[in-house]
């Protein structure tokens, strides 16, 4: 008999005490549709100091939300690009709605793209043409590409290689050892990790982590999925990153003031964010 699966949320940490950006979540996935659900998500976090995240589609309808959202609140940052599960099927018609979508002010990354050979659910050919498709997006709107990568470390490099890699690549849910971390960190990408790092049977996890250069590291949530240790199972949400912020800073020995600032630094030059315009006025229906 399958156990019923615990949707109790996760207990409030501890404030960090210095603020820091979730580099990788799904606002939507976790349930906000309205801007009043995307505050109240953001208010959960900001009072622990995930002051600010960035939302990231994995389709064209989350894409087209996640532009949306990103104007709703000065704290969201939105990415857009297709899944490379969903690449099957990529047409003419999707690409361009993306590339126009990618060029909203508050969109401050191409992603996720990748390659994942874990699912069964697009071929490889089809990913591939895809992620290179993106890459080629990301240079061309001069923005951060953010890859998802699994099960596919050797060909994610390889077609980097060949396609010429955009000024900032990040590797969001890093899930390599520590010699691929140290390969990707000699390339002058950026290793993003989740609350992975802090699961019992991840120890090759924090040995990456302590092998990368504090200023190629990045914290995300990936929520509402991969809640850090002791809440494993239960839904994930931005405020969540605080927990993984502290595993980081044990893992690196550093005061987790000290490493949840220079997070905050990292995010801020990989996407940009003090160069992002603020948020329109809110207009209300009438």
């Amino acid at each position: 008999m399958s156990r019923k699966r615990d949707t109790t949320p996760p207990s409030v940490p501890e404030p960090l005490p210095v603020p820091t950006v979730d580099a990788h979540t799904h606002l939507d996935a976790c349930g906000a549709r309205t801007r009043e659900d995307v505050a109240a998500i953001l208010d959960r976090a900001e009072a622990v100091g995930i002051g600010r995240v960035i939302t990231v589609a994995d389709d064209l309808e989350s894409a087209r939300w996640v532009v949306a959202a990103s104007e709703w609140d000065e704290r969201v940052f939105g990415a857009v690009a297709l899944h490379p599960t969903r690449t099957a099927d990529f047409t003419d018609d999707q690409r361009q709605e993306l590339a126009t979508l990618a060029k909203a002010p508050r969109v401050v990354a191409v992603g996720e793209t990748g390659l994942d050979y874990y699912w069964d659910h697009a071929p490889p050919a089809a990913q591939h043409e895809a992620f290179r498709w993106h890459i080629a997006l990301a240079k061309d709107v001069g923005k951060a590409l953010m890859i998802h990568d699994r099960d596919a470390h050797e060909d994610i490099l390889r077609i980097l290689a060949e396609e010429g890699a955009p000024e900032t690549v990040v590797f969001h849910c890093f899930s390599g050892d520590a010699d691929f971390a140290r390969r990707c960190a000699e390339a002058g990408y950026l290793l993003s990790f989740a609350g992975t790092v802090t699961f019992r049977n991840a120890a090759y996890l924090r040995e990456a982590a302590a092998a990368v250069p504090v200023e190629q590291l990045l914290v995300e949530t990936d929520a509402p999925f991969l809640t850090p240790h002791p809440f494993r199972g239960r839904p994930n949400e931005p405020y969540c990153a605080a927990y993984t912020v502290r595993e980081l800073a044990r893992v690196r020995g550093l005061d987790e003031g000290e490493l949840a600032g220079m997070l905050t630094a990292n995010a801020e030059r990989a996407f940009r964010l003090r160069s992002v315009n603020s948020t329109s006025p809110v207009v209300t229906d009438e």
